[in-house]
């Protein structure tokens, strides 16, 4: 189980765009590199194909390595450490779910 998912609000820790939020567009295969939306913007060089596209250069979202985010508390709205907990869902089940270390609230609905 990841501490960052897609869908998650998350805060930037470190590099040219610290301090920005933005919510996880998508997780890289191996689970390390996220996609941030509004966040380390790249730009491409694309060539123009048959199907209509046109030559310029594109402004893309590119990765960015999960230690230098930090996940917002929907609560307080500041960038929190998470852990896992195990909780006994109203079914009988044992569920892992992520907790704030800081205020010990839920970060997973339900």
């Amino acid at each position: 189980m990841n501490k960052i998912r897609k869908g998650d609000l998350v805060a930037v820790l470190a590099g040219k765009d610290k301090g920005k939020t933005g919510k996880v567009m998508r997780v890289v295969k191996d689970g390390e590199r996220v996609v941030v939306e509004g966040v380390n913007f790249h730009k491409h060089h694309v060539k123009p194909n048959q199907q209509g596209r046109e030559s310029g250069i594109v402004r893309k979202e590119a990765s960015l390595h999960v230690s230098n985010l930090a996940l917002v508390s929907p609560s307080t709205g500041k960038a929190v450490r998470t852990g896992f907990q195990t909780v006994i869902a109203a079914n009988g089940e044992q569920k892992k779910v992520r907790v704030a270390k800081q205020t010990g609230e839920q970060l997973d609905p339900s």
